[in-house]
Parts: C-alpha cells; sequence; structure tokens
C-alpha cells in the first residue's frame, strides 16, 4: 500500500533563461494559458495551465546552479530528437495529430516520428526551445 493517498498531478516545473520564450513557446505549440503567479521576489516564474490536463510552472533559470542546462546536454552535446523515446519527455496526447506534425514542419522544428509496435498510436519526439524532450501521441480512439 502506498504511503501518499488521493494523488493528483499538480505540475510539472521546467528551469530556463528566457521564461518569456518558453511560455510563448507552449502556448503557441499547446495552447497553455497564462495564469496569476506569486511573486517570489528574488526570481521570476510564469505559471501556465493547459485546462482540464496540468499546469507548468516555468522558473527563471539560478545564474549559480550546476545543473545541465536541459537532460540531453547531461549525456550528449546535440539535441537529436530520435533519442527521446528513451530519454526524458513529457507527453501529451492530441486528436489532431497529422496536422500537428504538419504543423511543427511548417516551423522548421526537428522531429522523430515512429508508431507503437501495435501500430495504432503515432508518436512525434521534439525540443522546445531550452532543449526540454517532448513527446505528442496520436488518442487511441481516433
Amino acid at each position: 500500500m502506498s504511503v501518499a493517498k488521493a494523488v493528483n498531478l499538480n505540475h510539472i516545473s521546467r528551469e530556463s533563461s528566457d521564461i518569456r520564450r518558453l511560455a510563448n513557446f507552449y502556448q503557441e505549440i499547446f495552447g497553455f494559458e497564462e495564469m496569476k503567479a506569486p511573486d517570489f521576489g528574488e526570481f521570476k516564474v510564469i505559471w501556465l495551465n493547459l485546462p482540464g490536463a496540468l499546469a507548468l510552472h516555468l522558473i527563471e533559470r539560478s545564474p549559480v546552479t550546476k545543473l545541465p542546462e536541459s537532460p540531453y546536454s547531461a549525456t550528449s552535446p546535440v539535441a537529436d530528437p530520435s533519442h527521446l523515446p528513451r530519454g526524458h519527455h513529457i507527453c501529451f496526447s492530441i486528436s489532431n495529430f497529422d496536422s500537428f506534425v504538419n504543423n511543427l514542419k511548417e516551423k522548421g522544428i526537428q522531429t522523430f516520428q515512429r508508431s507503437l509496435p501495435d501500430g495504432k498510436i503515432k508518436q512525434i519526439f521534439f525540443f522546445d526551445p531550452d532543449g526540454n524532450g517532448l513527446e505528442v501521441a496520436s488518442r487511441s480512439d481516433e
């Protein structure tokens, strides 16, 4: 039996040296909406909400941090989306997969595409402007 009860995902956070650029990306690509965020004083934040799904907290990167700039940079100097199926990423499921993929291509975003072994769900992998891994999957009910 687990220690935690009634668990729900509250939010995912990403640190960035340019939280406005990152917020604009998530708003344009996925439709996140900006919400009121607290003033932490020493660093800036932008809080985004994807209605009915999750919150994304963008946090200004600390100038003294020793963390890698993004998950891929911890082991690889190259942001290759073909490595993301086995790497750190966040996945969103969508109902307009093919038009979404075309939109990414029109924006010049480098992607890696495949399907699950049974062929029922299509997947596309790519990076946000800070190198965080993303996956978008077609809904299984399409």
